[in-house]
Formats: C-alpha cells, sequence, structure tokens
C-alpha cells in the first residue's frame, strides 16, 4: 500500500471533525493506516496548532515545522526518527516533545530548543554520556523520561546510581524517569 499523505490525514481529519486544520489548536494525525511517511509541506498550513501528533507512523525525518508559530507539544512517539535536525523550526514555541520509540543515537540540535520543558525519549538508541550531557544545554528542561536506552539501561540493576549520575549532568531535571 501508499503511504498516507499529510494531505490526506488532513483531508480524513477535517472530515471527522467538521473543522478546518488550519484553523484548529490541536490536530491527530496519529496511527494513520496506511502509515505517513514523511512530514511534507502540506504541514505548513497548521498555522494555529499548538499540539500535532504524528506518532505511531513510519516518519524517518522531522520536516517543514517552520509555519507552526504556535506549536507546544509534538508527538512522534512510534516512528522511524534517527536524528532531531528539523526541530530548529520550532526551537523558540515547543515545550514538550514525546519521541519515545523511535532509532535515536545522537542529540545533536537539540540545543535550539529554548523551552522544552519535556522530553519523553524512551526506547531509543542513546548509549553515551556525551550525548546525553547535550540534554544540559536546554535550560528549561525538568521532566525526561529516558528508560529504555542502552545509556540507562547499564543501570538497570542500580535505578538510584542512574538518577545520581544523570541528575549531576543535568541539574535542572525534577523528574527523571517518572
Amino acid at each position: 500500500a501508499k503511504a498516507t499523505t499529510i494531505k490526506e490525514a488532513l483531508a480524513k481529519w477535517e472530515e471527522k471533525n467538521g473543522q478546518k486544520a488550519s484553523e484548529a489548536k490541536e490536530v491527530k494525525l496519529y496511527g494513520q493506516i496506511p502509515p505517513v511517511e514523511k512530514m511534507d509541506e502540506s504541514l505548513s498550513t497548521l498555522v494555529n496548532c499548538e499540539k500535532l501528533s504524528l506518532s505511531t507512523n513510519c516518519i524517518e525525518r522531522i520536516a517543514n515545522l517552520s509555519n507552526l508559530k504556535n506549536l507546544r507539544i509534538l508527538s512522534l512517539g512510534r516512528n522511524n526518527i534517527k536524528n532531531l535536525n528539523g526541530l530548529e523550526a520550532v526551537g523558540d514555541t515547543l515545550e514538550e516533545l514525546w519521541i519515545s520509540y523511535n532509532f535515536i543515537e545522537k542529540l545533536r540540535g537539540i540545543r535550539v530548543m529554548k523551552k522544552l520543558k519535556v522530553l519523553y525519549m524512551s526506547n531509543n538508541l542513546v548509549k553515551d554520556w556525551a550525548e546525553f550531557v547535550r540534554l544540559a544545554e536546554l535550560p528549561s528542561l525538568e521532566d525526561l523520561v529516558f528508560v529504555g536506552n542502552p545509556l540507562q539501561e547499564k543501570y538497570a540493576s542500580d535505578q538510584n546510581n542512574w538518577i545520581e549520575e544523570a541528575t549531576k549532568r543535568v541539574p535542572t531535571l525534577k523528574k527523571l524517569d517518572g
């Protein structure tokens, strides 16, 4: 089956919700059948969107977010995303990023997320402290879920040690794997 385009997913959403996606504050495009593979330019119509869900699709890269000037929550869990490129477009507004169950190994580029408070990125591929410490570049980060990354799994038998090591490196955290 051919992938569902964002345009098709939005048309379906509008039909179901009886409102224009361009006017909506929350747009849910998760679990499309067949799945969405590309965050294409149709996303640029979502100028009022504050919460966008694209979880449980087959998206490989984050793209086309630059018109979403009001985006506060982005949900991309359960996709095939390998890096965080493309987030710079929403770096000034994004407060929560839900990106668990992807294939992210490197956190390069995360520092643009000036307002990010909540990062759910369990079950990815981050394996060393050198990457983890990039999270310390997020001035507002308070709530992190990181369980199921190889780095965290090294400490599986000693959760207290993990929490100690992680919070030492990212002192802004108020909540870790909670």
